[in-house]
């Protein structure tokens, strides 16, 4: 039988079954026409709508990039002759040296092209920045990434305020509750734990200041956090070692704009971060177990401290830790709070962001004080004297020693953490009151190197080493007083005869002291860092004296130049037992 024809012995039959089969392969080829032509027809409707859509997109983000590139036209800055903005002056200086050079010509607020559509905006006006920070919520969205890469989805170190807003309230809430209250235990502690290092290592003679720093940085942050468990937990060290690999290559793998999959590193920085939560993840089963235990073995201390909002001092088991992770972590874990964020990813941002910050203040504040031998001398006569009038000898008395915490605060402002504070707005516009506009997603920086060396903010010795600028008289003593003036003065004649004709003024009444920013964003950890960072030092200085290894090869240059540019590298530093 052959398609649409057939032979029949009746010609009749063979006459019917011709026409209907004629007409049964008109109609399959009129239905398959039908169906390509609604094919067709689909497809390029679809088409249609992916080049509307896509064109309107594209037509957004222009008319959005022509709307910034007409707002910041009003925003004073350098030229830029290339249409990769100012990259290739980078490569030739620091951006803190461009922001320098910069204001000095255009005044207060400058832009820069980091690009045809990266903005950045620099404000160096302390009433301006103080402004700038409340309004400017937002962290950058790489600083958010690096975090997310590293522990995964968190609530506290999102880019978006209105993601960690909840989370930063309840941490507050716990630092000002109990945990602030018992600094000076975990502290001590902590210090305990550190010095019996120190001993063991002492012999060798001179220890890297930074990776010593970053060791107490980390014994202070992990017995405030977990407790007695952290301190007898005997995979510490390869816990730190860990998070320094983690913390040395967040950014670089934050920098891809489409995350490197087909890296090889990359996969091999996944495997340490991996290795790091599940290390995080042991780590909170055990404190857990241990504050199980502490409440069953102990229930009417726990509840009578809980209510308190203070622990037990001398004599009693330290569980301070334990009340954090109880009321907050423990949180996380059960997933109370948010069921998208990953596991331990707060604790070990802290962790993370703690020991850089805090790590790179003790740093600091060893070489400044190796540096400074006469104000070494002076916290020491300090702390001694504090120690004698205490009724807890074994208590650091911190509140009572003003020229320890001044110090740290000096040491703050002459070298923060970071050159820059950035800080962006990622669905507004900035309208600041003098009248300047930051488009929505430009990069606001403030050169806290430059605000915290400023002349009209700090005297004439803003570029000196000068801790006497946080200190002031509580009544009137013969002879004048220059609190601003440079350290060779009055001040220590007075300091060294009555301690207590001095208190501590507060920092932040200065809006150009940023080493822990301000505004929506600031450090919630501010006032726990400052006390725990003296009791540290108050134990360290008690029992040893800072120095320099005399055969450093920058000592000379060290000791003859406190400008706060002169960006210390790491140092040997020596402690020297006291014997007195």
């Amino acid at each position: 039988m052959k398609s649409c024809t057939t032979t029949a012995s009746n010609p009749l039959l063979s006459f019917l079954l011709q026409t209907w089969n004629s007409g049964s392969c008109d109609d399959s080829l009129e239905t398959s026409r039908f169906l390509r032509d609604y094919a067709v027809w689909e497809i390029n409707a679809f088409l249609w709508i992916s080049l509307i859509t896509i064109t309107s997109l594209l037509t957004h983000k222009l008319l959005k990039l022509f709307k910034s590139w007409n707002q910041a036209s009003k925003i004073p800055g350098p030229p830029c002759s290339s249409f990769y903005g100012h990259f290739n002056t980078l490569s030739k200086q620091s951006l803190t040296e461009l922001l320098s050079d910069s204001h000095g010509e255009y005044g207060s607020v400058v832009k820069l092209w980091l690009g045809p559509t990266q903005l950045l905006v620099s404000i160096k006006d302390p009433e301006l920045i103080k402004e700038m920070l409340l309004k400017a919520k937002d962290k950058l969205p790489l600083t958010g990434k690096a975090f997310r890469l590293a522990f995964g989805r968190s609530t506290l170190f999102a880019s978006s305020f209105d993601k960690v807003e909840k989370r930063r309230e309840s941490l507050a809430s716990e630092l000002k509750g109990r945990l602030l209250a018992r600094a000076n235990v975990i502290s001590t502690k902590a210090m305990d734990c550190i010095m019996a290092k120190l001993h063991q290592i002492t012999w060798k003679g001179s220890i890297d200041c930074k990776m010593f720093s970053q060791h107490m940085a980390f014994t202070l942050l992990g017995a405030t956090i977990f407790g007695d468990t952290f301190l007898a937990w005997s995979k510490a060290p390869t816990y730190e070692e860990l998070l320094m690999m983690v913390a040395k290559d967040a950014c670089f793998w934050a920098s891809y704009s489409v995350t490197p999959f087909w890296e090889r590193g990359f996969w091999r920085y996944q495997q340490l971060c991996t290795k790091l939560k599940c290390l995080t993840q042991d780590l909170v089963q055990q404190c857990s177990k241990s504050y199980k235990l502490y409440h069953q073995m102990d229930p009417i201390s726990h509840n009578e401290t809980a209510n308190s909002g203070m622990e037990a001092t001398v004599g009693t088991k330290s569980c301070s830790g334990m009340f954090l992770l109880d009321n907050f972590f423990l949180q996380e874990l059960n997933d109370q709070l948010n069921a998208r964020e990953e596991p331990c990813g707060n604790i070990m941002g802290m962790m993370f962001h703690g020991c850089l910050t805090t790590g790179g203040l003790i740093s600091n504040m060893l070489i400044r004080l190796a540096t400074h031998p006469e104000i070494q001398h002076k916290i020491y006569s300090e702390i001694i004297m504090t120690r004698k009038s205490s009724e807890e000898r074994d208590q650091a008395n911190v509140e009572n020693m003003p020229l320890l915490v001044a110090t740290i605060y000096e040491s703050a402002r002459v070298m923060p953490s970071g050159p820059l504070l950035q800080r962006c707005s990622l669905k507004h516009d900035l309208r600041l009151k003098s009248g300047v506009v930051i488009p929505a997603g430009a990069i606001v920086v403030v050169p806290v190197q430059l605000v915290q060396m400023d002349d009209p903010s700090w005297g004439n010795d803003a570029g000196k080493f000068n801790p006497y600028r946080f200190l002031s008289k509580t009544e009137k003593i013969s002879g004048s007083l220059d609190m601003d003036s440079s350290i060779a003065g009055p001040a220590e004649e007075i300091m060294e005869k009555r301690y207590s004709s001095f208190v501590l003024n507060d920092p932040n009444e200065n809006p150009a002291f940023l080493p822990f920013g301000s505004g929506t964003r600031s450090c919630i950890f501010l006032k726990f860092v400052i006390q725990g960072v003296a009791t540290l030092f108050a134990s360290l200085l008690e029992q040893y004296e800072v120095r320099l290894n005399p055969g450093s090869k920058t000592n000379s240059k060290l000791s003859t130049n406190d400008s706060i540019f002169q960006n210390f590298p790491s140092q040997e530093i020596l402690f020297v037992r006291r014997n007195d």
